[in-house]
């Protein structure tokens, strides 16, 4: 049991790593922002007293905001790779296939469309940007790259 909890935590670890490390590629190659994980953290810390904001940047921050940020994305991806042992199964870490990853990542992209983006003030599936449809291919594709992560970690480690 330990053994599939272990792996199940690496692959999400690892594939939160891989839509990292794909964010970087966007800033350094297309000039793309990289997510702000101290907004994020600062959404963290104000779900106790509301889920949805006009405006995160306005509401008030929070000492190591940015820090909460980033362990709040590494403890969601741990969250999916675990998710994504459960639902695929035990055999499914001797012999991963693309498949059952690439649907949970596709899938993980409603939290953001509609959890994250409005609770931060950006909307359902990013609506008060001024770009929506480009978050929104933008959120698949790095969804579509966290399913190569989990994939490929799990390749790596069986």
């Amino acid at each position: 049991m330990f053994d599939i909890a272990w792996r199940a935590v690496a692959i999400g670890i690892g594939a939160t790593i891989f839509m990292d490390v794909w964010a970087i590629v966007l800033d350094r190659m297309f000039g793309l922002p990289r997510p702000d994980w101290g907004l994020v953290g600062r959404w963290v810390r104000h779900l106790p007293e509301t889920v949805f904001h006009d405006d995160i940047g306005k509401a008030t921050p929070y000492t190591h905001e940015k820090a909460l940020g980033w362990a709040f994305h590494y403890l969601v991806g741990i969250a999916y790779g675990v998710i994504l042992v459960v639902l695929a199964g035990a055999g499914w870490l001797a012999k991963p296939t693309f498949l059952p990853a690439f649907i949970l990542g596709i899938v993980t992209v409603g939290a953001g469309w509609f959890l994250l983006a409005p609770g931060m003030g950006a909307g359902w599936a990013a609506s008060k940007r001024p770009n929506p449809m480009l978050v929104r291919a933008l959120n698949l594709v790095s969804h579509t790259v966290f399913a190569l992560g989990l994939f490929s970690t799990a390749l790596a480690i069986r």
